[in-house]
């Protein structure tokens, strides 16, 4: 007996040996593999310094109406994430992309996820890389807070939002939050590299999914993923989103701003009614419109063509015929 005990306690820590041997050397991998892709992959936009730390801003295109992305939470590589979408409208007008502390090309830092603070880093950045509102705000989900926010302080900045299946303060009474011992066990998952080991992770990501990135594009964007998986900034993020929920929920609803929600089938949100949610928000709006669309959570990776003609036929021109109509 006191042999097999023996060896079962060798087993035992000769399996721990190598599961830290395995953890160990994705560590060593991954740590060498991310300064030669940082190496290969520099920023396409322009660096700008808010606050100590830079930011990332992309833009393209010249036409009169710029339209800001802001993108969900967690979204290691917004530019590339919105690629799909704004490479339909870049043509006809200014298409900047914002990407937030810890997100794609921007820096982690040590800074307040509070909803106000986010807010006008995003200002900050846009003014910096010369990129002035009004702005047609396009959000997709947690970003749906940042951009109602933006048109309850500067109404003037915002010239309409668009929703890509975008969150409303209603959405984090109900929502759940990720536990923290699970954001541990998939942030410590991601730092140590084991998520290479599994490409179905990242090659199941929407924007790759969709099929209109380029075969540089998705080399990038799984670069950024590894790196931009879990950041401190995200995780905080998630933390504060409640909070930041109630902040936006105690003004006033934006009713005098113009807004068009695009709104997925709702599978994988843990939301029954994800659909009646959203559409009873824009019901409260002078001029408000939105529409369902059987796809999941990126909308904008799986109908960039069908939004990018809604945005372009219809709401802009409601835009610029002031005051005529009623697309509610």
């Amino acid at each position: 007996m006191q042999k097999f005990k023996r060896i079962a306690k060798i087993s035992f820590l000769s399996m721990l040996v190598l599961l830290g041997n395995i953890v160990a050397g994705s560590w060593i991998y991954h740590s060498i593999a991310m300064k030669k892709e940082l190496a290969l992959t520099p920023p396409p936009g322009k660096m700008v310094d808010v606050d100590g730390h830079a930011m990332h801003v992309y833009s393209e295109g010249d036409g009169a109406q710029t339209i800001v992305f802001l993108s969900g939470a967690g979204t290691s590589a917004p530019m590339l994430d919105f690629k799909p979408l704004w490479s339909e409208l870049s043509r006809k007008y200014t298409i900047a992309v914002v990407e937030k502390a810890g997100y794609g090309w921007s820096e982690v830092a040590e800074v307040s996820r509070d909803i106000d603070v986010m807010l006008e880093e995003s200002r900050t950045a846009l003014q910096l890389a010369d990129i002035g509102p009004p702005y047609v705000l396009t959000a997709h989900s947690m970003s749906g807070l940042e951009a109602i926010r933006w048109a309850q302080k500067y109404p003037e900045e915002v010239e309409a939002i668009i929703g890509l299946d975008p969150a409303i303060p209603s959405v984090y009474e109900v929502l759940p939050i990720p536990s923290p011992l699970s954001m541990i066990a998939a942030t410590a998952f991601a730092r140590t590299g084991l998520i290479r080991l599994i490409p179905p992770i990242v090659n199941s990501s929407a924007a790759i999914e969709s099929g209109y990135l380029s075969e540089e594009d998705m080399v990038t964007y799984r670069s950024l993923f590894y790196r931009r998986t879990l950041t401190a900034n995200m995780r905080e993020e998630v933390k504060q989103v409640q909070a930041n929920a109630k902040k936006v929920d105690k003004s006033k609803v934006p009713v005098e701003v113009p807004m068009y929600f695009f709104i997925s089938d709702g599978n994988g949100i843990d939301i029954i009614n994800w659909r009646e949610m959203l559409a009873e928000y824009v019901d409260q709006l002078e001029h408000g419109q939105y529409v369902n669309l059987d796809v999941g959570h990126y909308v904008h990776a799986w109908k960039p063509e069908f939004i990018g003609k809604e945005i372009d036929e219809l709401f802009m021109h409601f835009l610029k015929v002031e005051g005529v109509g009623d697309v509610n």
